[in-house]
């Protein structure tokens, strides 16, 4: 459920008219409501609550401040893959303790200022890795916790990009190789084993991927703790769908039963990492048209947004609803819509079929809360739009649009270049 609802024939989210929010700040922007939000949050905790757990919003999802500071208050942890996630996590007075650090290819500083905060833990993800965390906390003085990331082989049935636990996926270590891996960190004397973490990809609408790689996890942990290991975390990952198109994922009421009932007797803490699930329909990209036009037959719907601003379709194919801003009677007719970036693959629907529109119209490009602005560039030396964050009746501008100036921040043209032409 979000708070994006028509009044009558104009779109609201909560209380607001997402067209007084246009008239103010222009267009596109990037539009959250703080009601969503929090629902949907507390639907993740709410379905947890009966069992030893910490949720850990992942931050990649969508890292704007105002977003992580409404999960610190709500009580929330954080999954962290970067230095740049650690700062802003650290900005909003979120408790490092209750921050996990994963990623592929973490570098010394990272690993550095994880230590310095007293994160509760790395998801380590390769042997070399391993040896590395080890030889930065014994410079430091320091004993870091870590688990490792598994990788089940277990096919998530999603989208190959977003597909994370199969053998032939970067991340993690392969499960049959785990107890020799943690039997090596046991002799590395500045690392702590505490966990086991997985996560098998995102976008998952079904139940079975995470019912298959639960099985195995609890075979390892037995193992492991044969071994004399005491794991004290199972960090599951996230991956919980949400509703794009026609998709019926889980709600995670149905997704925290099938965890309770599956690690019943495990005596761990369970570590979740939802991000799309709880942000993905709580935002959306509201962009203008500029321009209409037919070439054979063929209609385009030309807006102002383009793959710089969300690049999910581009990049995936990825299915967005598109809604008028201003709904008519009019019957629907298939369009292209399509940005103004100089690419054949800028666009936000193929031969959708919208409310036929004109010039000045607003669209609405629905469950882009997540993974919209945070992948977002200045390609064709565009600026990266604002973010407005509702609560209630009112709006609040929590990332300002750039500005010609900020483009060319940090360049500067070398001496040999001023002057007079080579």
């Amino acid at each position: 459920m979000h708070h994006f609802h028509y009044k009558g024939d104009e779109l609201y989210c909560e209380e607001v008219p997402v067209n007084r929010v246009a008239e103010e700040v222009g267009t596109p922007f990037y539009l959250y409501s703080t009601a969503t939000l929090e629902r949907h949050y507390r639907a993740f905790e709410d379905a947890l609550q009966n069992t030893d757990h910490l949720v850990c919003y992942s931050v990649k999802a969508n890292s704007n401040l105002a977003v992580l500071a409404l999960f610190a208050r709500l009580g929330s942890g954080f999954d962290i893959v970067s230095g740049g996630e650690l700062f802003r996590a650290l900005q909003v007075k979120s408790d490092p303790g209750k921050m996990v650090f994963s990623g592929v290819g973490k570098t010394q500083d990272e690993i550095r200022s994880a230590l310095d905060a007293g994160i509760l833990m790395f998801n380590v993800e390769s042997l070399q890795e391993l040896r590395e965390i080890n030889r930065i906390a014994g410079e430091m003085g320091k004993t870091a916790r870590i688990s490792l990331r598994v990788n089940p082989d277990v096919d998530p049935r999603t989208h190959p990009y977003i597909s994370t636990g199969l053998k032939e996926s970067k991340f993690g270590i392969p499960i049959a190789e785990a107890l020799n891996a943690y039997r090596l960190a046991r002799t590395l004397s500045h690392l702590e084993p505490v966990g086991v973490d997985c996560h098998i990809g995102s976008q998952l609408t079904e139940l079975s991927p995470f019912e298959d790689a639960l099985h195995r996890l609890r075979e390892l942990i037995d193992s492991l703790r044969e071994d004399g290991f005491t794991i004290r975390y199972l960090d599951l990952g996230g991956g919980l769908g949400i509703n794009y198109d026609e998709e019926e994922p889980p709600h995670p009421t149905e997704y925290g039963k099938m965890l309770i009932e599956k690690t019943r007797g495990l005596d761990c803490t369970l570590i979740f990492e939802p991000g799309r699930v709880i942000t993905g329909n709580a935002g959306i990209l509201v962009t203008r048209i500029l321009y209409t036009k037919e070439n054979l037959g063929k209609n385009f719907t030309i807006v102002d947004a383009g793959m710089n601003d969300m690049i999910r379709p581009s990049l995936y194919g990825a299915y967005h609803k598109i809604l008028p801003v201003q709904r008519s009677i009019s019957e629907k007719a298939a369009s292209d819509v399509v940005g103004p970036i100089c690419e054949s693959g800028d666009f936000m629907a193929r031969d959708r079929k919208i409310q036929p529109s004109g010039r000045g119209d607003l669209l609405a490009v629905m469950s882009a809360g997540a993974y919209g602005f945070v992948m977002s560039s200045n390609y064709n030396s565009r600026l990266r739009v604002p973010e407005i964050l509702v609560s209630e009746d009112r709006f609040y501008v929590v990332r300002s649009r750039e500005t010609l100036q900020d483009l060319v921040h940090g360049e500067s043209v070398p001496d040999f270049l001023r002057g007079k032409a080579l």
